[in-house]
């Protein structure tokens, strides 16, 4: 007990907001200090890491065979196990700088819609990477309070967090979550959708991080004041040969449609299930978006056409869920009744 409370002196306990996309950690004290990709690049002959974040990111796509660069983490959970813990066991690395021997205590926010199974397999991981004890937040509370919102009054505020791998909505009061709905479909189904389109339109295969520059620089969910395009590179599914085309940001809203349609039709059952004086409260303050995928063009107009509700885009989207991991970290007797569940050696 008494090594226990020694090594916590010692330690830099960390918040992580774990995504699909990307990875973010918030350091007790001094705020953010690491925003990377959630790549790893593996050799696999040995097994051993090439590479981790933004440098593994620049491999996507363009790895020799005996190279694998991969995402471990799939729709907000963990795909694969001992790359997760890899891809941990670095970052904590280089946030803890040279305290090799002390263990940090690590607050990672999970979606609310995950199961016992992938919670005891994010605590294992985190473990194995050198945690000395876990604790799980659900994304919309830490995005929730992140923003600012008053998470533990009677007062209804509702949130809406599309990650990458995710859509996080919820309706939060009095500290927990009244309604939720948590959908497998956030930026990356974006950027399949527009993949599938330049192969069935022009037949034409694009990369992930192509469409990902596609969306970012000319998607929108919402009619444009002024249509956008741009030259997009790929390879020729008849010829074969690589080739260059030009692509509307018209074009790219059609394709976008059945992703942002999944959004929407998840943030009406949501509101379908809010009990009434909750209801009303939401009427007042409106709704929130937070993570990357807030930051698609017109998708604040869009669901503020279906909903008829006031929809704010908080003013950093994407720190949204690690600040606010970072807050309930650095009082976290106030915020215990958020935290789900954890584990201490």
């Amino acid at each position: 007990m008494f090594l226990d409370s020694l090594m916590g002196f010692f330690s830099t306990d960390v918040a992580m907001d774990l995504g699909t996309a990307n990875t973010l950690v918030f350091v007790k004290g001094r705020g953010i200090v690491l925003n990377e990709p959630s790549v790893v690049a593996v050799d696999r002959a040995t097994g051993r890491v090439r590479a981790v974040g933004s440098d593994a990111k620049l491999m996507l796509g363009r790895t020799p065979d005996e190279i694998s660069a991969v995402r471990p983490l799939k729709d907000g959970v963990i795909a694969d196990f001992e790359l997760t813990e890899d891809l941990m066991r670095e970052f904590i690395h280089r946030v803890q700088k040279h305290k090799f021997l002390v263990r940090p205590r690590i607050i990672i926010c999970v979606p609310s819609g995950i199961t016992e199974v992938e919670k005891r397999a994010v605590v294992d991981s985190a473990e194995r990477a050198g945690a000395r004890e876990v604790l799980l937040v659900p994304e919309p509370i830490a995005a929730a309070i992140g923003v600012g919102l008053p998470v533990d009054t009677p007062t209804g505020n509702m949130v809406v967090d599309i990650g990458g791998g995710t859509t996080e909505i919820a309706v939060i009061a009095l500290n927990g979550i009244v309604t939720k709905t948590s959908i497998r479909t956030g930026g990356d189904e974006m950027d399949e959708a527009i993949m599938n389109y330049a192969k069935k339109a022009y037949n034409m295969l694009i990369g992930e991080q192509t469409a990902e520059r596609i969306k970012i620089e000319i998607g929108s969910a919402f009619p444009l004041p002024e249509e956008m395009d741009m030259e997009i590179k790929g390879r020729d599914l008849v010829r074969g040969i690589p080739r260059t085309l030009r692509v509307s940001s018209v074009e790219i809203r059609e394709s976008l449609q059945e992703p942002i349609g999944q959004i929407v039709n998840a943030l009406r059952e949501c509101l379908e299930r809010t009990p009434p004086e909750l209801a009303a409260d939401i009427v007042d303050r409106g709704i929130f978006m937070t993570g990357g995928g807030a930051l698609l063009r017109g998708l604040d107009m869009l669901l503020r056409e279906v909903t008829n509700l006031n929809i704010r885009v908080a003013q950093d989207p994407l720190t949204c869920v690690v600040l606010g991991a970072g807050k309930i970290l650095e009082q976290i007797e106030d915020f215990e009744k958020v935290i789900l569940s954890g584990h201490k050696d």
